[in-house]
């Protein structure tokens, strides 16, 4: 399993995105099971929601979404037991700045995904206990 970072879908879905082509070649890894089932936070619909809004438009916005919603690939997360964790996690760190949905993230990764992340988020890279792609990384 892997979790889908905001960057990666905003990326994937927003040809003007400096990622876009490195993401689009991640894209076909992940659909060709390299990383087996995608998890999709809650949160990260949410996000990727509001940036595609505020870089294209609601219907792209919405577009994307309801993709994310009902890809047979990725697992929903719901977030409302996560909170707390995530919560905590935010508050504590030390040497990193993450966003609370990227502490929500890890938190996932590392529980349900072997800490395989997909991201462009550099932040979110340096958590130790998380692996990232070697191309996402450049």
């Amino acid at each position: 399993m892997i979790v889908l970072d905001s960057s990666f879908i905003v990326a994937f879905h927003n040809e003007r995105d400096a990622h876009h082509g490195a993401a689009r070649g991640l894209m076909e890894r992940f659909l060709e099971g390299e990383w087996g089932r995608g998890l999709l936070l809650e949160y990260v619909v949410l996000e990727v929601a509001t940036v595609m809004l505020l870089r294209r438009n609601l219907a792209v916005a919405s577009a994307v979404a309801r993709l994310l919603l009902t890809a047979a690939e990725l697992d929903f997360v719901a977030c409302s037991d996560l909170f707390a964790g995530a919560f905590e996690r935010f508050a504590k760190q030390r040497d990193t700045r993450l966003s609370f949905v990227d502490a929500a993230i890890a938190q996932v990764a590392e529980e349900r995904a072997g800490g395989l992340v997909l991201t462009f988020d550099k932040e979110l890279s340096r958590v130790a206990s998380l692996h990232v792609p070697a191309v996402m990384q450049a």
